[in-house]
């Protein structure tokens, strides 16, 4: 699978971390609707190094579809509000 981290880099992402990366949108979901700043935060963040960690980078001169974009690291908690919402962000 091919994630995006908007206004970062694409990464290919191992299918066997599909799973952890699909139940931590589910929770940031819970927390952006559930109004928890704090918990979203930390949840948001532990995505994002999930896919970093996980994820080998795509070359810059190699173009690919993506088949997650995510949004920016430093999205904001209003901004995450309109982006993850219902089933978030990855199709389970």
């Amino acid at each position: 699978m091919i994630v995006r981290i908007a206004e970062d880099n694409q990464y290919e992402f191992p299918d066997d971390q599909s799973e952890a990366l699909n139940d931590l949108d589910n929770q940031v979901v819970e927390a952006v609707e559930a109004g928890d700043k704090a918990r979203f935060e930390d949840l948001w963040g532990k995505m994002i190094e999930l896919v970093r960690s996980s994820g080998t980078p795509v070359p810059e001169d190699e173009l690919l579809g993506s088949d997650v974009i995510l949004p920016p690291e430093d999205i904001s908690f209003a901004e995450a509000s309109r982006e993850f919402t219902g089933e978030g962000l990855i199709p389970d």
